[in-house]
């Protein structure tokens, strides 16, 4: 799969029934690089050189690079690196509402709601500690 996608295709916009992949990576560039040239990505959207999104069929995936919103450090100092920040991302209608039924139940959360050009976002933990990211699109 070595052809290149390079033309760039309806943008990505995601709703309440997408489930998405972010992975952090060091290069935003790079990363498209290597999804759309080595592995039949399209690139979908571009935010400067800290954000962008490529899709596959159905699959969505979200690259951060390290000054996008999605990568910012933790409250207790821990950087969010590729390898071990990689989550699934959710998209619900109402971050508040959805945060405030996890807090009752007693989810783990990793981090307090984030707020960027892409929406609002906050991570949880599954019972494993593995990562979820919910997401609220911008209204």
């Amino acid at each position: 799969m070595s052809e290149a996608r390079s033309a760039q295709t309806a943008p990505f916009s995601a709703d309440t029934k997408a489930a998405v992949i972010r992975y952090q990576v060091r290069d935003v560039e790079r990363a498209i690089a290597f999804y759309t040239e080595h592995l039949g990505f399209e690139s979908k959207q571009r935010f400067g050189p800290v954000f962008a999104t490529v899709s596959r069929g159905d699959l969505h995936l979200l690259l951060s690079g390290p000054d996008s919103s999605g990568s910012r450090p933790m409250p207790d100092g821990r950087r969010q690196e590729p390898g071990g920040w990689n989550r699934i991302v959710l998209y619900v209608d109402d971050l508040d509402v959805t945060v405030a039924a996890l807090r009752s139940a007693g989810t783990a959360f990793r981090n307090q709601v984030e707020v960027g050009p892409g929406g609002r976002q906050i991570q949880v933990e599954d019972p494993d500690g593995n990562p979820i990211e919910l997401h609220e699109a911008p209204r």
